[in-house]
């Protein structure tokens, strides 16, 4: 009897694993069917942290390819047409640097920082469906399960500083935790709205309800979340943790080599699974105008490069804010717009169902989703323009031009020098 993934098992659903599974089934015997499962297993691992570390190279090299075009200047041109062999030039220069622990160090959790930050990014992909069933387990808490993993970052990014012995990655640190804690509750708040509209946490179930993105459905929802995630990224313009003009790098002043290389691929790998969120929560996910089961994974990807040029273009044009005004734009901003949509959207889904006379059943129509459309554009709209009004006159206030008074010594220049002149008038 050969091996095969039985009905019920979690990972049933998952059609990429089960088509390995079953594969492999074809040649080991019933009493190998463990290793069948550690063989599926590792190679959809495989896949998936090669695909992501693939992406982040390119990420980078588009990055500088296209900030070059934007801001006037050169991007990489000289390893391979179009600086195409950029990523790896860079790969073999840091695998090749020493790398270097400071002789003040806590060597083993100086050491566990770059996987500590690397792990979340990896752990977050087994839930994201690239296509119909294609997720590496379809969690029924997937939501929440994303928020938990991500949360980890927050204590890599403590950690580092703290075990690299420097002040300066100290302070670094301590600004990356008191960002990341305060960016965290709009970003789960917002998700909330999501689960709401939904009625499930699992990401399949989200794509399934958006007969209407999301994205237009809560815009507000959209903007809590793509600014919330902009700075638990650290992405510009929220990123204060490497300010480089008084803190150097931040939190990884002391990182070196292999270990730099990850904590950068952290970063960049990060946007690219953001942007995978993004594109599942807000964007229909692998759905599409035709043939979505076919062309599922199409539609994924092309909704996720959307999000990632979003990404870009906010970096390429905006400038770093000071800590005072990050911590005003999470607390004074994006928490009561928060608070706003879930107020909203938690009305408008119990009034809409039980107009219907069936209240808690079923997901929204499409006729439902356009009613709240309409109602939550308007919402957005006015509740940005007084919010962004109120913190931006609290954070900038108008500059007033002081009367500049000259030295003590330069007043009594200038009264003997008027004596001098009215003496020569009286001549």
């Amino acid at each position: 009897m050969n091996c095969q993934i039985e009905p019920g098992s979690i990972l049933y659903d998952s059609v990429l694993f089960r088509l390995i599974y079953n594969g492999f089934g074809e040649f080991f015997p019933s009493y190998l069917c463990a290793l069948d499962y550690f063989l599926s297993g590792f190679i959809i691992i495989l896949i998936l942290v090669n695909g992501v570390l693939l992406g982040a190279a390119i990420l980078v090299w588009g990055e500088r390819r296209l900030m070059g075009r934007v801001q006037n200047r050169r991007g990489p041109n000289r390893w391979g047409p179009f600086g195409l062999l950029q990523p790896i030039a860079d790969l073999l220069k840091l695998l090749t640097k020493e790398d270097l622990i400071p002789a003040t160090a806590d060597r083993l959790a100086f050491t566990a920082v770059p996987i500590l930050m690397v792990f979340p990014m990896l752990l977050s992909i087994a839930v994201i469906p690239i296509a119909w069933k294609t997720s590496l387990a379809d969690l029924n808490v997937g939501v929440l399960y994303v928020l938990a993993i991500g949360s980890l970052t927050t204590l890599g990014v403590f950690t580092g500083g703290w075990a690299s012995g420097n002040r300066y990655a100290m302070f670094g640190a301590m600004r990356g935790v008191a960002m990341l804690i305060s960016y965290e509750v709009p970003v789960v708040l917002s998700l909330v709205a999501i689960v709401l509209l939904s009625g499930s946490m699992a990401m399949s179930d989200i794509v399934s309800a958006q007969s209407i993105p999301f994205m237009v459905v809560q815009p507000l929802g959209l903007i809590v979340f793509v600014i919330g995630i902009s700075a638990e990224l650290n992405r510009s313009p929220f990123d204060i943790v490497e300010a480089e003009s008084e803190l150097i790098a931040g939190f990884h002043t002391e990182y070196s080599g292999i270990k730099f290389m990850l904590i950068q691929t952290a970063e960049f790998g990060g946007v690219l699974v953001a942007s995978a969120i993004m594109a599942t929560i807000f964007l229909g996910g692998w759905s599409g105008p035709f043939f979505s089961e076919q062309l599922g994974a199409v539609w994924f990807l092309l909704k996720m490069v959307f999000f990632v040029l979003l990404f870009e273009w906010v970096r390429f044009t905006l400038p770093r804010l000071r800590i005072d005004q990050i911590m005003s734009v999470a607390w004074k901003f994006l928490f009561p717009l928060a608070f706003l949509n879930i107020a909203v959207i938690t009305a408008e889904v119990y009034f809409l169902q039980a107009w219907e006379h069936a209240p808690s059943q079923g997901e929204l129509t499409r006729g439902e989703l356009g009613i709240m459309t309409g109602i939550n554009m308007v919402i957005a709209v006015a509740a940005v323009y007084g919010f962004g009004r109120s913190v931006r006159q609290k954070i900038a206030p108008p500059v007033r031009t002081a009367r500049v008074v000259p030295p003590r010594a330069s007043l009594e220049r200038e009264g003997r020098g008027a004596a001098y002149s009215s003496a020569g008038e009286a001549d």
